[in-house]
């Protein structure tokens, strides 16, 4: 019998691991938006199901508002949607107790973990030999640690900055997101505002009525000088500043 209650003891963790256990990773992949984190999610899911390993693919407040991970450039596939009271333990060994493989996690939007859906995941690296992929934003739109991402750089194995490159509207790297609501920066409000990118409209453009409107919302790159400034572009006037010429 398994130790773990309703368990069958036949079902392996993680593939043929747990026979002949190997080391199994926590790792981390994080940058600003548009830096190609679901797709590099979707590129390792594709690279490890090639050699027969079986995953779990977890996301929560993907763009399109489905359990999906998504990407820009059209990739997509089907997920778990989490949330804070997930128990990410208890999802796993209910797949094992049906009978179904888990060799790796692969995580999106990563950063809307809690620290202690963090430790859960290292555990399962560490006691069941299931590697983790993790991926998620550096900071939020008021360039703090997100909590899902600070104990990330505390416990991952390994923590990647992904490569891509992006760019602020200057041509400078891309390294903060700023939340933008109606065509303006915002540095205060809630931690967690699921919106996609879009281009700051120019200052000429005509404004909505905004007794009849929600309010916009969208996040933007910008470079560490723009977002302290508060610039959203050439001809946008951040809180404060007068616009350039």
């Amino acid at each position: 019998m398994s130790d773990v209650e309703g368990l069958p003891a036949s079902v392996p963790a993680a593939g043929d691991r747990r026979r002949a256990p190997a080391p199994a990773h926590l790792r981390f992949f994080h940058g600003p938006m548009d830096c190609g984190k679901s797709t590099l999610a979707l590129q390792v899911d594709h690279n490890q199901s090639r050699q027969g390993r079986s995953g779990l693919l977890l996301t929560q407040g993907d763009r399109s508002a489905r359990p999906r991970i998504t990407s820009r450039v059209g990739l997509a596939r089907e997920a778990v949607e989490v949330d804070a009271g997930t128990d990410l333990l208890l999802l796993v060994r209910t797949r094992w107790a049906d009978g179904t493989r888990v060799d790796y996690l692969i995580v999106d939007e990563a950063q809307f973990l809690t620290p202690g859906q963090v430790d859960q995941l290292a555990e399962l690296v560490d006691a069941s030999h299931v590697d983790v992929y993790a991926f998620g934003l550096t900071t939020d739109f008021r360039a703090r640690l997100f909590p899902g991402t600070q104990r990330l750089l505390e416990v991952a194995d390994d923590v990647q900055r992904i490569q891509v490159e992006v760019l602020c509207w200057c041509g400078a790297p891309g390294l903060l997101n700023a939340r933008v609501v109606d065509g303006q920066m915002v540095r205060e409000g809630a931690t967690v505002v699921v919106a996609d990118t879009a281009p700051t409209p120019a200052p000429d453009s005509v404004a909505p009525d905004a007794s009849t409107t929600v309010p916009e919302t969208h996040y933007q790159v910008l470079c560490r000088r723009h977002h302290v400034l508060g610039l959203l572009g050439p001809g946008a006037a951040g809180p404060g500043q007068l616009a350039l010429p």
